[in-house]
């Protein structure tokens, strides 16, 4: 009768230990996308963009928030905007983890609406506009993470990481437009 027992897991030391000097030139990066590793870099660059985007937003409806209840709001937005930039510089170190070249340029990105000017915008507007724009960032994280579930688990934990904290600035949001 055959032994049915799990059996350890037990790993070639030696052949990890040879295929780990092998490739010394890469530093981090090991051969986890799938053999689409650019279509990885795009799609975290694409992140990067939206991630920059955000910390114009958020920095420049900090500066025009005005009216009563305004500074708690300032400060949301001040607060989030340097969340916001700590995303993107996570994103960008992932990208040059993997090889890539962080893309800082937003391109196609800013719309004609992105630049306008918000003098006079209500707070409630304001507030309404960053939610909406939370939320599409949230639905972005939650497509690209089964993406990366077995091509790349790091990217997959980072974007996770990303995720959570894009959901606690929607959450801070929702409560700071409830009466």
């Amino acid at each position: 009768m055959a032994d049915t027992r799990p059996q350890p897991f037990v790993t070639d030391l030696q052949q990890l230990h040879r295929q780990a000097r092998e490739q010394l030139s890469a530093g981090a990066r090991t051969d986890t996308a799938g053999g689409e590793l650019g279509m990885c870099l795009t799609l975290l660059n694409a992140a990067l963009a939206t991630e920059v985007v955000c910390v114009r937003r958020y920095t420049r409806h900090a500066l025009c928030a005005a009216g009563p209840g305004a500074e708690a709001v300032k400060a949301a937005f001040g607060r989030h905007a340097r969340e916001e930039q700590g995303h993107a510089l996570r994103l960008a170190e992932r990208i040059q983890q993997l090889g890539g070249r962080p893309d800082f340029n937003l391109g196609g990105l800013m719309s004609s609406g992105d630049t306008h000017d918000e003098e006079g915008r209500t707070l409630v507007e304001l507030l309404r506009e960053n939610l909406a724009a939370e939320r599409i960032v949230i639905e972005t994280y939650r497509e690209l993470i089964p993406y990366f579930e077995e091509r790349d688990p790091t990217t997959r934990r980072l974007l996770e990481e990303l995720l959570d904290e894009e959901e606690a600035h929607a959450k801070a949001l929702h409560t700071l437009l409830e009466p």
